[in-house]
C-alpha cells in the first residue's frame, strides 16, 4: 500500500465533497473545485473522511494513489483557507505593483513587465514582498514561479526576484591581486 496514499484526507469544517462518479466537487468559503479521479482509483467518505483504494498494484497505479489522494487534500485546504506564496524583490529602481488585477513589475528593463492575474488568484504588494493568493494550490506555484522568471536573482549581487524563504547561492567578484608582483 502506498505510504501517502493510504493515510485519510479529514475534511476540514465548511467544505463539502460531492461525488458524481468519478467527478469530485469541493466546496468552502473561498470557493469550488473539481477533479476527475481515474477509474483505477475508488473514494469512500466516511465520518468527515476521506480514504482513497486502488484496484491493482500495477506501478503506474500505485503512483496515482498517492497523487490523487494528494490532489484531494490540496483542494480541501484550498477551498477552506486558500494558498499563498510570497517573493521578494531586492535591487535599486525595482518596484512592483497592482493595477486592476495585473501585476506590474519595473526591474529595470526598458519596459515595465506586466502579469495578468488567472481566475481566483490575486496579487498583493507590501514593502517589497509579492504575495500571491488563490485557492488552487498549482496555479499559485505556477504564477509564482513565473513572476520569479522575470528577474531570477543574480549571483553576485543578489539582485532579483526569489522566494521568501529561498536562499540564493553568492559567488565570490574577481579575486583582489595578491602583493606578490616584483
Amino acid at each position: 500500500m502506498s505510504r501517502i496514499g493510504k493515510l485519510p484526507v479529514e475534511i476540514i469544517e465548511g467544505v463539502t465533497v460531492d461525488v458524481n462518479g468519478q467527478a469530485v466537487k469541493f466546496t468552502g468559503s473561498l470557493g469550488e473545485l473539481s477533479l476527475e479521479l481515474p477509474r483505477s482509483i475508488k473514494m469512500e467518505i466516511a465520518e468527515g473522511v476521506i480514504r482513497l483504494t486502488r484496484n491493482s498494484n500495477d506501478k503506474k497505479i500505485r503512483a496515482l494513489h498517492g497523487l490523487y489522494r494528494v490532489l484531494i487534500h490540496n483542494a480541501i485546504v484550498g477551498v477552506a483557507k486558500g494558498w499563498e506564496k510570497k517573493l521578494d524583490y531586492k535591487g535599486v529602481g525595482f518596484k512592483a505593483e497592482v493595477q486592476d488585477n495585473k501585476l506590474v513589475l519595473h526591474m529595470g528593463f526598458s519596459h515595465p513587465v506586466e502579469i495578468l492575474a488567472p481566475d481566483k488568484i490575486t496579487f498583493n504588494v507590501t514593502k517589497n514582498v509579492i504575495t500571491v493568493a488563490g485557492i488552487d494550490k498549482q496555479v499559485v506555484g505556477q504564477v509564482a514561479a513565473n513572476i520569479r522568471k522575470v528577474k531570477p536573482v543574480e549571483p553576485y549581487k543578489g539582485k532579483g526576484i526569489k522566494y521568501i524563504d529561498e536562499i540564493p547561492r553568492k559567488k565570490l567578484g574577481k579575486a583582489a591581486k595578491t602583493a606578490t608582483t616584483a
